[in-house]
C-alpha cells in the first residue's frame, strides 16, 4: 500500500485525515491536533491535516521523521501521552515554536497498517482529564488504527472511474469511529 504524503493528490484522503483530526480534536478536548504521514523515501513526516492552532501554515510542512515525540512514536510504533513537555528530552521544542504554537502537553499515536507505520496522529494541550490515564490514550490509539484502516481503503482502491463507493466506505468508517467515540464515558 502507497499513500502520497502530498497533499494535493488525493482530495478524498485529505478530507478523511482533516475529520480525522477534527473529530480528534473535539474527542479529547485539545487546543490542536494533526495528521503526519511518513514519507519513507525522504525520511520525513508530513503534515497533512492540522486542526486548531497552527492549521493555516503546518499543512505540507515536513520534518525529519526521527525528530521529536511524533518521530519516536513513528520509530516505535507505540503511542505516548506527556503532560508536561517542558521536562521532557523527546519534545522538539525548536520545531514547536518554528510553528508558532509550543504546547504544554499532547498525545500522539501512530496510523498503523499491520506492522507497518503510516503517519501519527496528534492531539496538542488535551483536556486534563483525557489524558489522565490509559483509558484516553487506548481511545487515541484506536481512534488512529480505525483513520489508518480508511487510509487503506483509498489507498487500495482501483483506479476506475467510480471512487463513490470507496468514499461511502472510508467516510462510514470515519462515522462509525465517531460514533463508537462519543459514547466512551
Amino acid at each position: 500500500m502507497t499513500l502520497s504524503t502530498d497533499p494535493a493528490v488525493d482530495p478524498l484522503a485529505r478530507e478523511l485525515l482533516q475529520s480525522v483530526v477534527d473529530v480528534a480534536r473535539a474527542i479529547f478536548g485539545a487546543q490542536a491536533g494533526s495528521v503526519c504521514l511518513l514519507d519513507e523515501e525522504a525520511g520525513e513526516l508530513v503534515f497533512q491535516a492540522v486542526s486548531g492552532r497552527g492549521e493555516e501554515s503546518l499543512v505540507g510542512r515536513r520534518f525529519p521523521a526521527g525528530r521529536g515525540i511524533a518521530g519516536w512514536v513513528a520509530a516505535s510504533g507505540e503511542p505516548m501521552v506527556v503532560d508536561d513537555l517542558g521536562a521532557n528530552r523527546t519534545f522538539d521544542r525548536d520545531f514547536a515554536e518554528s510553528t508558532a504554537y509550543v504546547p504544554t502537553a499532547l498525545m500522539a499515536a501512530p496510523l498503523t497498517h499491520g506492522s507497518r507505520v503510516l503517519g501519527v496522529l496528534e492531539v496538542l494541550d488535551p483536556a486534563p482529564q483525557a489524558r489522565a490515564g490509559l483509558p484516553g490514550l487506548d481511545l487515541l490509539a484506536m481512534f488512529a488504527r480505525q483513520a489508518a484502516a480508511a487510509l487503506r481503503v483509498i489507498a487500495e482502491r482501483s483506479p476506475a472511474p467510480e471512487p463513490v463507493p470507496d468514499r461511502a466506505a472510508a467516510l462510514g468508517l470515519l462515522a462509525d469511529l465517531e460514533e463508537l467515540l462519543r459514547r466512551q464515558p
